[in-house]
């Protein structure tokens, strides 16, 4: 049979699709209704009729196949013309059974007929939606097996009044049918085109947070060139400063620049959690460390503001856990920080609790409570909305955006947990973290958190050499502060070992560590070094923090022209932008490494605003050996190129040694 269906109807296929899916229903009324009037004809008429039935619903199967199964919405003529019939006939045949009732049945049975013939139009109006010749072709037998309803009455001696209300009825029956299909039609019409401008609000609504969240992405790019400059200005304004009032008011630019990166990071975290492609990890971390560390962090700042840091329950901590450090410690640090900001006497206490779950898991349980001036009903309930600081001069008395709390509250639900809080005025207020996190395998403990100061860790999960740490390293023993002793020590799982805590890389000083590393004309020749960025205030910034060092210092605009100087000139290291127009310094790293030139080896340290694991692995996977995040600081810059410098300076060592090997 031809597949070139011709159909130029477009109500014909929706309608079809409805038969089909009511098919069962179809079968279970034909049987239903035959075994009900099998007492007034007979079983033998019944079962006939049953297997008359099924095969011409057999039939409208096959026939109308192309479309119920999806392939087309149209039909070729052919099967058209077969389709009508079988449409008349799937309804032709359930009414006729109203002739056996009449027939055996007699004026009873004729009620019965009457109530069947009813029904089956009632079922063609709800069948045949959208569909003006469906409709018509389903409910004509019906309308005339009951405009043979008086004649009927005739034959069996009904008045003439009864048979003109009969005829009445059934008219004004048939109007009634009509009118509601065109009903249910308006109203199906409505539904679409209610569902198809949701469609298209939601789509539009889906590219405007797209836009958004490029648009997001590439301002906060942007914005950490400035932030950066002011930085890495303010400190080299504060390390040569010569009195007092100027130290103080460079150290106040310092301060202004980190809360302006504080608040450019949360701007973009609470962008990507309202866009939806925020995602969290699932990696083996040690939680009583982290919860030591994060304590660590915050005592100085207890101290200076006279407070007591205390930690309540660390014993029932499991060690080793899956879930993501990194965000788990920027949740804990909001809440300690707010605790901090809004006490101003008392204590900031970290109360702990976990048990097992089954198969594998813990049930965490850390509440943060702190003796603050508390919150009312009104303040709680508007707590964790975006931008809102839930009283009036807050953001002037304590600063913030208010989107702290909403930022950890998305967190903690995308590691499949709960945020809530607990206050009244005058008694404090109370954050618990409700967490299950799998147990962790404790020889697959990743090495910290990332972070600014871990950028050592990030490469050396990334990378297969084994570079030399560069971290300083504090260690807690029993005589550190109680807090911490609590955290730790208190734990009886604990090893009796010391536990290490990195802290971050001080500014360092080694200028003659600097100078004596691959030296090849002297000791005195002084470091080369090649910037390549797009942005000159950048280029400056580093030229800005190098410039103490005495290095020889050459820059590049972008990748093209960075290959270009290095074909020329032979460098130390090469600080590389990540994002730049026409050629980005992945690839050009990736080319650097492959033209096997002067400076095919040298050392590259990626700067770049996009710090997920997933970026520092691309970076890695180009050739990269270290990278550091903008907005970029002294400190940050400097422990970079010591890391890289010391590496290379153990590589040279090794060498002669690995080649008498």
């Amino acid at each position: 049979m031809s597949q070139s269906y011709t159909d130029t109807t477009p109500d014909w296929a929706p309608a079809i699709r409805a038969r089909r899916r009511a098919l069962t229903q179809r079968l279970g009324m034909g049987l239903a209704t035959a075994l009900i009037f099998t007492p007034v004809f007979g079983w033998q008429i019944s079962a006939l009729w049953c297997v008359g039935y099924f095969l011409v619903q057999a039939l409208d199967l096959w026939i109308f196949a192309p479309v119920t199964s999806g392939r087309t919405d149209q039909m070729g003529a052919g099967r058209n013309a077969l389709g009508h019939l079988m449409l008349f006939l799937n309804a032709a045949a359930f009414g006729s059974l109203t002739i056996p009732l009449w027939w055996l049945g007699g004026p009873m049975g004729g009620v019965c007929a009457a109530v069947l013939a009813a029904s089956g139009a009632i079922y063609g109006v709800i069948n045949s939606p959208r569909s003006r010749r469906v409709l018509a072709v389903t409910i004509t037998p019906h309308f005339l097996y009951m405009a043979s309803v008086p004649f009927w009455m005739s034959y069996y001696g009904a008045s003439h009044a009864f048979l003109m209300a009969a005829t009445v009825a059934f008219c004004v029956f048939g109007v009634y049918c009509l009118s509601t299909w065109d009903r249910m039609n308006k109203s199906a019409e409505a539904e679409t085109a209610a569902r198809l401008e949701a469609d298209r609000k939601r789509a539009e609504a889906e590219r405007i947070m797209a836009s958004r969240q490029v648009f997001l992405a590439s301002i906060g790019h942007d914005l950490r060139t400035p932030i950066s400059a002011i930085m890495t200005g303010a400190a080299e304004l504060e390390r040569g400063a010569g009195t007092g009032p100027a130290r103080a008011q460079a150290a106040l630019i310092t301060d202004a620049g980190i809360m302006m990166k504080a608040l450019l990071d949360d701007l973009l975290d609470h962008a990507k959690l309202e866009s939806g492609h925020m995602t969290v990890e699932s990696v083996d971390f040690n939680l009583r460390s982290l919860i030591a560390q994060t304590l660590m962090f915050w005592q100085g700042e207890a101290r200076a503001k006279g407070l007591s840091l205390r930690v309540e329950g660390a014993a029932s901590l499991p060690a080793s856990v899956k879930g993501d450090p990194m965000r788990l410690r920027q949740v804990l640090n909001n809440l300690v920080s707010n605790a901090m900001k809004f006490t101003a006497t008392g204590s900031v206490t970290l109360r702990l609790s976990a048990w097992p779950e089954e198969p594998a898991e813990h049930a965490v349980l850390i509440e943060i409570a702190d003796t603050g001036p508390g919150m009312t009903p009104e303040q709680l309930e508007r707590l964790f909305t975006p931008f809102d600081q839930t009283a009036a001069g807050v953001s002037a008395q304590h600063g913030g955006t208010g989107l702290g709390l909403s930022i950890s509250r998305d967190l903690i639900q995308l590691m499949g947990g709960r945020l809530t809080a607990r206050s009244r005025p005058g008694e404090g207020a109370s954050f618990t973290i409700s967490l299950v996190l799998p147990q962790g395998e404790t020889d697959k403990i990743a090495p910290r958190v990332f972070g600014d100061d871990t950028r050592g860790d990030i490469v050396r999960s990334l990378t297969p050499r084994k570079p030399t740490a560069r971290t300083t390293k504090v260690e807690i023993d029993a005589g550190e502060e109680a807090i911490v002793e609590k955290a730790v020590d208190a734990i009886p799982e604990t090893p009796p070992t010391p536990v290490v805590v990195a802290v971050p890389e001080p500014e360092p000083e080694p200028i003659a560590e600097v100078e004596t590393v691959g030296d090849e004309d002297g000791d005195d020749r002084p470091l080369r070094v090649l910037v390549v960025d797009d942005h000159d205030i950048n280029r400056r910034a580093v030229e800005l923090i190098l410039a103490p060092l005495g290095c020889d210092i050459a820059s590049a605009a972008d990748g093209l022209a960075a290959l270009a100087q290095c074909e020329t000139g032979v460098f130390d290291v090469i600080f590389m932008d990540v994002r730049m127009p026409e050629l980005d310094g992945r690839e050009t790293t990736r080319r650097l490494r492959a033209g096997g030139g002067p400076n095919a080896g040298v050392p590259v340290i990626a700067v770049t605003a996009d710090t997920a694991p997933e970026d520092i692995a691309a970076c890695m996977a180009a050739g990269m050996n270290y990278f550091v995040s903008k907005p970029l600081t002294p400190a940050t810059l400097l422990g970079a190129l010591n890391h890289v410098l010391a590496e290379a300076a153990t590589e040279a060592d090794t060498a002669p040694a690995t080649a008498a090997a």
